[in-house]
């Protein structure tokens, strides 16, 4: 049964909907690093909130770690690089709090917009100040929109209700995608120019970074209003500060900022500035949803191999994965297969899918070839980490997809090119979903995949098969299967040989099968 850790405050629910799946969970909040890297060791999977901080030194005592589960959007407090380095699936819940932090967006436009929390306080100071706050009208201003997702898009539904016009600068925004959402596609440059409201709904990287810096602030209309529920660093803060001293930025709210807590920040006390203490995902509904949604999704895939919102690894739903966990089987043993017999002179690989297989999303069967693959560096390889090692080292990825059926109603081809050229092997599924070799180097030869196996290529002549029978059988090594192929009808052509043995070859027997007349190469293999 596996095992998951709940290490920050979350909705009973949770812990609730991992029993009721078979997975054990404890609920373990509020300890030091110190104390959770003396326990991590234990769960398979992790289910956090923002308080935990999973940095490289808990994921080196994360011994069991298969998955972490962030029950929100921001995964700043997760390490990524080094959970990919070591397998481990990163997943957020990026649709649990997506209403909630959207109308919170909104609510601060309108605190702006009428200047709510200051008038709130001069009333409440007895002081009737109504000529001294003059706000501004939503209807017919230009809402930009700065990230264009999930977030963004219910922003932009919102904003059109209050009749307001949405210009949307998103590098991912299609001009489909913009009609779809009713709004203007636009360039930075072309919404800082024209927006009378500016909303940030965008992931902090590096292309994100001080996306409102000094330079694109100095570029907005006199008098912009500027939002933030997104993540801190989005906007430098120093430059909005001057902006809003000067009465070039004529209001700005702030859910988010650069360090959290933010006990101290240059902004505080700024006329037309309003802070909020990250509220953006702080409703009920959103705590219960995104509690429920990180749960289902860890239980998925601990229990069925099912991959939603993941940040590091091709996302694979429960409804995918057993469909596609024969293909990834067979995909995996072709990438150990070719890693096996050409090592660490590979410089790219071409993954082919055909017939059935080019209906499926392709990338799960990729990652599983890179993970077979990448073996021949490190036995710890798996989907999660391959494509990031496959990368590391510089490897050439390429997907093919062939609508076309050939000799078998599915198919998968790797091609892996060296220094002496390329190398292709091919597989298919038989009826029963068994994954099989169907050519090894462009000979046709049929083989299961499995266990100890012992490869050998030849010179095809009379006796062969008998002196390789006796060089085994005088190491004590029984044959398990058989597969022969040849490149041309008739003796003295290339022959390869896959023979599955009950035991480990020993480096004896490799020597002696290398020295019988006509062997080419002998490679032991294990599956």
């Amino acid at each position: 049964m596996p095992k998951v850790l709940i290490s920050d405050k979350m909705d009973p629910k949770a812990a609730q909907i991992f029993r009721e799946r078979g997975v054990e969970v404890d609920e373990i909040t509020g300890k030091t690093p110190e104390e959770l890297m003396a326990i991590i060791g234990e769960y398979d999977g992790l289910a956090i909130r923002s308080s935990t901080k999973v940095t490289k030194e808990i994921l080196e005592h994360a011994t069991n770690l298969k998955v972490i589960g962030r029950a929100g959007i921001g995964v700043d407090n997760v390490d990524i690089p080094a959970a990919s380095a070591k397998g481990v699936v990163v997943m957020n819940t990026p649709f649990g709090n997506s209403i909630t932090t959207a109308e919170h967006a909104i609510a601060l436009m309108f605190a702006l917009a009428r200047q709510l929390p200051e008038a709130d306080l001069s009333t409440q100071a007895g002081k009737w100040e109504k000529n001294r706050f003059m706000g501004v009208e939503l209807t017919n201003k230009t809402l930009g929109l700065i990230g264009a997702g999930n977030i963004g898009s219910i922003v932009a539904d919102r904003a059109r209700g209050l009749k307001m016009k949405v210009v949307a600068y998103d590098p991912f925004l299609t001009a489909e995608r913009a009609v779809e959402m009713g709004v203007e596609k636009a360039t930075l440059d072309e919404l800082l120019a024209k927006a009378d409201f500016i909303t940030l709904h965008t992931p902090l990287t590096d292309q994100t970074r001080n996306i409102l810096s000094a330079e694109n602030i100095a570029k907005t209309k006199k008098g912009v209003r500027i939002i933030n529920c997104a993540r801190g660093g989005l906007i430098d803060e120093a430059a909005l500060k001057a902006a809003l001293d000067s009465g070039h930025v004529g209001g700005a709210a702030l859910d988010v900022f650069v360090e959290e807590p933010a006990k101290a920040s240059p902004l505080f006390n700024t006329p037309n500035f309003i802070s909020t203490p990250h509220l953006g995902a702080s409703t009920s509904e959103a705590q219960v949803n995104v509690a429920i949604q990180v749960a289902e999704q860890l239980a998925d895939y601990l229990m069925t191999g099912g991959v939603t919102n993941a940040l590091n690894v091709p996302s694979l739903s429960a409804e995918e994965a057993p469909k596609l966990k024969p293909y990834m089987a067979l995909a995996e043993k072709l990438g150990s297969l070719v890693g096996q017999l050409e090592g660490t002179g590979i410089q790219g690989v071409a993954i082919e899918v055909e017939g059935a297989a080019a209906e499926l999303n392709p990338k799960p069967i990729t990652a599983a070839v890179l993970a077979g693959l990448m073996r021949v560096y490190s036995d710890t390889v798996n989907m999660v980490n391959a494509p990031f090692l496959a990368k590391e080292r510089g490897l050439d990825v390429r997907e093919v997809r062939h609508d076309r059926e050939g000799d078998y109603h599915t198919q998968l081809r790797v091609t892996v090119t060296t220094e002496t050229g390329e190398r292709s092997v091919a597989g298919t599924l038989f009826g029963n979903g068994q994954p099989r070799l169907v050519e090894l180097h462009g000979i046709k030869v049929e083989a299961d995949l499995d266990g100890d196996m012992l490869y050998v290529v030849n010179q095809d002549a009379p006796g062969f098969i008998g002196r390789i029978g006796s060089a085994l059988g005088e190491a004590d090594v029984n044959i398990g299967t058989f597969h022969l192929g040849r490149r041309s009808a008739g003796a003295g052509g290339e022959a390869a040989l896959l023979l599955s043995v009950d035991s480990p070859v020993p480096e004896p027997l490799l020597w002696s099968v290398c020295k019988l007349p006509g062997v080419k190469k002998v490679k032991a293999l294990k599956f």
